[in-house]
C-alpha cells in the first residue's frame, strides 16, 4: 500500500513581509499565533493526514524548521537542505525522488493560515483519491474579493480550463463574477511518478539536473555545485500550466497566504482583535504610544533597526523595498 506524504516547502523568505519577515527569521518561523509559527501550525495541521513528512528547505533555515517541528510533536521527519533555492520545480522534485513511485505527495507552503479543519481534511482526501487516479492535483480556492495579489485557476467542475496569472483589479473584478476562477493556492497532490514523469516530458533539464543533484547528497544536504546547474523555475510554469493531467479540488476551508500586510489586516480583523488597530490603521511590532491624525487605511510596521509606513493598497510592493536594501544595504534584510 502506499504511503501519503506531506510535504512541506519552507524555503521562501517572506519578502512581502519586511521588516518582520527576514532571512535570519523568515515570516514561517514567527511564533505569531498563540507562540506557534506557521510552520508549526503547518505540520501540525497536516499530521493526521499522512503517514510521514518531508521539509525541503535551505541551509540557512534547516534549524528553525527541526526546532518547530519539535514544537509540533513531530519526532521523524526526511530533511532535504538545499544548497541555494532552485525555486518548487526543484524541490518538489527531491520530494518525489524520496518517496516511492506510487506515494501519494501532499505539497503544502509552510506559511498558510487555514481555518475549517473538517472542510480542510474533506478537500484533502478528495485530492488524494484523485492522486491515486494518476492526476495531478491542484487545490482551488473559492474567491471572496476581487484579489489582485493571488493567481487564477480558471475551473468546470474538476477540470481546469486555464491558469491565469495575478490580475489587475478589473480582470480580477470579472474573474469573481463569472464565478468560474479559483484562487491558485499554491498547493499540490499527486503521485511521485506522476509528477516526475510529467517533469521529465516538458522540462527534461530540470528533471536531470534536480536528479543529478539528488544523487550526489550528503544525508540530507544537497551539493551547492550540482543544485546552481538546475534552472530555477516555479511549478506552475513547469508542470502545473503545461500537463494534461490537471485535475482541482474546489476549497471551502478558510485560506490565506499571509503574504502581505493587507492578508494580515484582514485576518486581525477577520480574527476581532482590535487591539492592534487604530483609527482604522494598523499598528504591527511597536510598543511605544501611537497616534494617527488625518490619514486611513495605514500600516505602520516596527522592529529594533526598522520602521515601515505604507498604504494597506501598497502592501504588494513591500517586495520592491526588500529587493533595493538586499543590494544597498543587506544587514537590513538578514
Amino acid at each position: 500500500m502506499s504511503k501519503v506524504y506531506h510535504v512541506i516547502l519552507s524555503g521562501g523568505v517572506g519578502s512581502r513581509l519586511w521588516p518582520v519577515s527576514r532571512k535570519s527569521q523568515p515570516k514561517q518561523y514567527i511564533p505569531l499565533f498563540g507562540q506557534r509559527s506557521l510552520f508549526q501550525l503547518t505540520a501540525e495541521r497536516n499530521r493526521s493526514l499522512a503517514d510521514h513528512i518531508i521539509v525541503v528547505g535551505n541551509k540557512d533555515n534547516y534549524l528553525l524548521s527541526q526546532a518547530d517541528l519539535t514544537r509540533a510533536g513531530v519526532a521523524d521527519c526526511i530533511e532535504i537542505i538545499e544548497a541555494a533555492p532552485r525555486n518548487t520545480a526543484a524541490a518538489i522534485a527531491f520530494s518525489a525522488f524520496a518517496a516511492a513511485p506510487d506515494d501519494i505527495l501532499l505539497i503544502t507552503p509552510s506559511d498558510h493560515i487555514i481555518t475549517g479543519v473538517e472542510e480542510y481534511a474533506q478537500a484533502v482526501g478528495e485530492a488524494i483519491a484523485l492522486a491515486r487516479a494518476g492526476y495531478i492535483v491542484t487545490f482551488g480556492i473559492l474567491p471572496t474579493k476581487p484579489e489582485t495579489g493571488y493567481g487564477y485557476i480558471e475551473y468546470q467542475g474538476q477540470d481546469v480550463l486555464s491558469f491565469r496569472e495575478k490580475p489587475d483589479a478589473r480582470t480580477a473584478q470579472s474573474f469573481l463574477d463569472s464565478g468560474s476562477f479559483l484562487w491558485n493556492s499554491g498547493m499540490f497532490c499527486f503521485q511521485a511518478s506522476t509528477f516526475l514523469n510529467e517533469l521529465k516530458k516538458h522540462e527534461p533539464a530540470i528533471y536531470e539536473a534536480a536528479l543529478r543533484t539528488w544523487k550526489s547528497r550528503n544525508n540530507a544536504f544537497l551539493p551547492e555545485a550540482e543544485t546552481m546547474e538546475i534552472h530555477s523555475l516555479s511549478v506552475d510554469y513547469a508542470v502545473m500550466e503545461r500537463s494534461d493531467r490537471i485535475k482541482v479540488v474546489e476549497a471551502r476551508f478558510g485560506w490565506s497566504d499571509l503574504g502581505s500586510f493587507e492578508s494580515i489586516w484582514e485576518y486581525l480583523h477577520e480574527q476581532g482583535e482590535q487591539q492592534h488597530f487604530i483609527k482604522n490603521n494598523l499598528v504591527l511590532g511597536c510598543n511605544k504610544h501611537v497616534e494617527f491624525l488625518g490619514v486611513d487605511s495605514l500600516v505602520l510596521v516596527e522592529t529594533p533597526d526598522a520602521i515601515l509606513v505604507l498604504s494597506k493598497e501598497a502592501s504588494q510592493d513591500v517586495k520592491k523595498i526588500y529587493e533595493r536594501l538586499e543590494k544597498e544595504q543587506p544587514e537590513l534584510v538578514n
